[in-house]
This record gives structure tokens, C-alpha cells and sequence, in this order.
């Protein structure tokens, strides 16, 4: 189904080119691969392409609809940060601030430094750890799926994100009584950084995350379907998510379902609201927040950010310049050369570098069951793409996202 509002030749993309994007998804929804998929396109706050295709809930049947409810995982994160720093324009901190200046159970952290999860050294870290550092992932806060002492330390203590029965304030007194992974600021570790930003969120504004998200973000942009949980008289428009399962025997689909949306979690209160993961939304809502940040913090006569300081979040704040390649700590994942990271977004540094068609300047991120989307300042385009099969690298879908919207760009 196709809800574009303009013909993409108005807005300097092609028409044809746009098909390209269309025949992917739905390549990928006819192979079995994806379950369905919605696809959003935007340029010159202009929607050119918006399209729902394949199934929300194959195991009911159920069509795929534009207005269909996501998990959308780290794709909270870029929101989470956008709301922290709704608090730094009120000058309420520093991102240089220790976060133990807020968080004061976290002023005595201690690096591993070296032995096993049953028997190891810690020693001193090398500066604190600040707000920025949470922002950016360089807090020295280990990965929840890491493959190390760290990593095992955080699954022993029950630390399992936004699965977590116990509610966020819990958590600084959890990690107080565990090592960093690294030296704040010196590596880049795709943590558990951004649950700390929405408790600081939460510490800073005197209100519960959800509603502080509510009342600055999804109230003003018109974000009506964006939550930690999703309402009973919604819950039929949550999509099913699965998991990548090989095909073969009876079923001949390359998932099996993992989260069935009339038993899941997200249709009942969480206790722990996870700035990590823990966002649902829809390809619309989405698109509004995407919108504002095009917008340079408005959309629709609506303010909710400085633009100065969406451009200072959306540059690369690792050091002399740095990639993530030269700086993560992957475990084993993608590496990424040629992106940086700035306050909660990925950003595109060189092109050729990394591999993929895009823009210098895009920022972007996705989520753990095959998200993503990209902001391109310079050609003004915004894309959204929404599925739920997890592990996200299943595909390479993003970077053929990539390839096909790019490619219909005329101007």
C-alpha cells in the first residue's frame, strides 16, 4: 500500500529509480525472507515513497499496514539522546560533567584489569566517566552480549537490558559493583550507555522517563503511537517479530516467530524503561521525529530542539577524527570504517571508506531486528525502513537501501 503524497520528480528524485526500492523490499517480503516491511522515503519534507508490503503477523495472516506498530530496539537511542540534550539547552549540565555528579553510586568504578569472571585485578580508570561518554558510547560500560570477563560479569548479575524486571533507578547501584570494560573515552563499546542517558533523563528533569519523553518529544512532534508499551486497544497493530531460522521441512520461511504480539511484553507496563532498546513506534511517527531533525529541530511550526544543537549531536565526536573501526570494540560484529559517532548517532565520513553510497554528513542508526534510517543534511532525504527479524545482520538490506535511494536522486 502506497500513501506518497508527491510525485518524486517535484522533489528532484526519480520516479523509476524509486521503483528499485520498491522491487527490493518486496523481493525480500516474495523470498521468504522478511515476514513484511515498511519503507519510507522522504526529501524536501516532501513523502515520495511510503509503502507497507508482506505480512505484520504471518501465523495470523494478518497484512502488513503503514500504521503498523514496531519494536524498534537501538532506533531509541537516537531519541533518548535528542531528549537528554533538550536538558543541556536549559543548562542543567555539562557534557563534561562527571556522571557521578548525578549518579553518585558510580564514583568509585574500577577497570578490569585483567584474570576471569571468577578471578580478576581492577585498577583505577584514567579520567572519569562523563555525560558525553554516555552519549557517545566510549563510557567504558561493557556489552551486555560481550565477549568477555566484562561481558560474563554483567549476564551473571542478571543485567539483561530492557528485559529487566527491576526498574532503571536500580541500575548505577548494579554497575557500582562492577568493573569497566575500558578507560572512559578510550574505546568505543556498543553498551548499555544509553539506559544511564535516560535515567540521567530521568534524575535531571524529575520525571519518569516515559513521561518526560512524552511531555518534551511525542506530545509536540505528534508521535501518538511511541511508547515503552503498547495499549490494549492497539495491541492488533503490533507487528509479530521473529527470529532468522534456515528454511527447510515444513516451513519454508527463513524465520520463525519469536514474539507473538497478543502474549509479548510490550502489551503490558515495564518496569524498566531501557533508553537502549525499549522504544515501539510506527514508520509515521518515526518519519515525524526524522522530520524534525531535517527540520533542524521543527517540523510543522513545532520547536522542539536548536538547530546549533542537532548540528553539534550529528558530528563526529570521536577523537582526532577518528572511525569506529580504529575505536570499537566489536566483539566479533561488523566493523565500520569510515563512520564516526556523535551524540547518539552515527555519521558518515567518507563514503568510500565505508563502502557504501551516501552522503558526508548522513547520520543514521538502526535496530536490532533489521531497522534503520538515515538523515542526509545535504540532500535533504530521509529514509525509514521497518521490519522485525532479528539478528539484524542477517541481510545486508541496509546498504542496498542505501544503494537504491541514493541511486534516485537526480539533483
Amino acid at each position: 500500500m502506497s500513501t506518497a503524497t508527491v510525485k518524486p520528480e517535484e522533489v528532484g528524485m526519480s520516479s523509476a529509480g524509486l521503483e528499485n526500492v520498491t522491487c527490493l523490499v518486496r523481493r525480500y517480503v516474495d523470498q521468504g525472507r522478511y515476514a513484511g516491511t515498511v519503507s519510507v522515503v522522504a526529501r524536501r519534507g516532501e513523502v515520495v515513497h511510503f509503502e507497507a508490503n508482506g505480512l505484520m503477523d504471518v501465523e495470523r495472516g494478518q497484512a502488513m499496514r503503514p500504521d503498523t506498530i514496531f519494536r524498534i530496539y537501538s532506533m531509541t537511542k537516537p531519541i533518548v539522546s535528542v531528549g537528554l540534550m533538550l536538558l543541556y539547552e536549559q543548562g542543567l549540565f555539562q557534557l563534561n560533567d562527571p556522571v557521578s555528579a548525578y549518579l553518585p553510586e558510580l564514583a568509585d568504578l574500577k577497570v578490569f584489569a585483567g584474570g576471569d569472571a571468577d578471578r580478576f585485578e581492577v585498577r583505577e580508570p584514567a579520567r572519569p566517566m562523563t555525560v558525553r561518554d554516555l552519549l557517545m558510547h566510549t563510557s567504558g560500560l561493557a556489552a551486555l552480549n560481550g565477549k568477555n570477563p566484562v561481558g560474563e560479569l554483567y549476564r551473571r548479575a542478571g543485567l539483561t537490558g530492557m528485559d529487566s524486571t527491576a526498574s532503571l533507578a536500580e541500575l548505577p547501584r548494579q554497575l557500582a559493583e562492577l568493573p569497566l570494560q575500558a578507560d572512559p573515552g578510550s574505546r568505543w563499546i556498543y553498551g548499555i550507555s544509553t539506559d544511564l542517558v535516560g535515567l540521567l533523563c530521568e534524575v535531571i528533569s524529575g520525571q519518569p522517563l516515559d513521561q518526560y519523553l512524552q511531555d518534551r518529544l511525542f506530545d509536540p512532534l505528534g508521535m501518538i503511537d511511541t511508547g515503552f508499551s503498547v495499549p490494549e486497544p492497539n495491541i492488533h497493530r503490533l507487528a509479530a517479530a521473529y527470529t532468522y531460522a534456515e528454511p527447510g521441512g515444513q516451513q519454508s520461511r527463513a524465520f520463525a516467530l519469536a514474539d507473538d504480539p497478543w502474549t509479548s511484553d510490550y502489551t503490558r507496563p515495564r518496569s524498566f524503561l531501557s533508553g537502549v532498546a525499549g522504544l515501539v513506534s510506527t514508520a509515521g511517527d518515526y518519519l515525524r521525529f526524522c522530520r524534525m531533525l531535517a527540520g533542524g529541530g521543527s517540523v510543522d511550526g513545532v520547536r522542539v530542539i536548536g538547530p546549533r544543537t542537532l548540528q553539534f549531536m550529528t558530528a563526529n565526536h570521536l577523537p582526532d577524527g577518528r572511525d569506529l573501526a580504529s575505536m570499537a570494540d566489536f566483539g566479533g560484529e561488523t566493523r565500520r570504517e569510515g563512520q564516526g559517532f556523535g551524540l547518539g548517532f552515527g555519521v558518515l565520513l567518507d563514503q568510500t571508506v565505508a563502502q557504501t553510497i551516501g552522503t558526508k554528513g548522513e547520520y543514521f542508526w538502526g535496530g536490532a531486528a533489521s531497522t534503520a534510517f538515515w538523515v542526509s543534511p545535504a540532500d535533504d532525504l530521509i529514509t525509514i525502513f521497518l521490519t522485525q527479524l532479528r539478528p539484524s545482520a542477517t541481510y545486508p538490506i541496509r546498504r542496498e537501501l542505501r544503494a537504491a535511494v541514493y541511486a534516485s536522486l537526480t539533483d
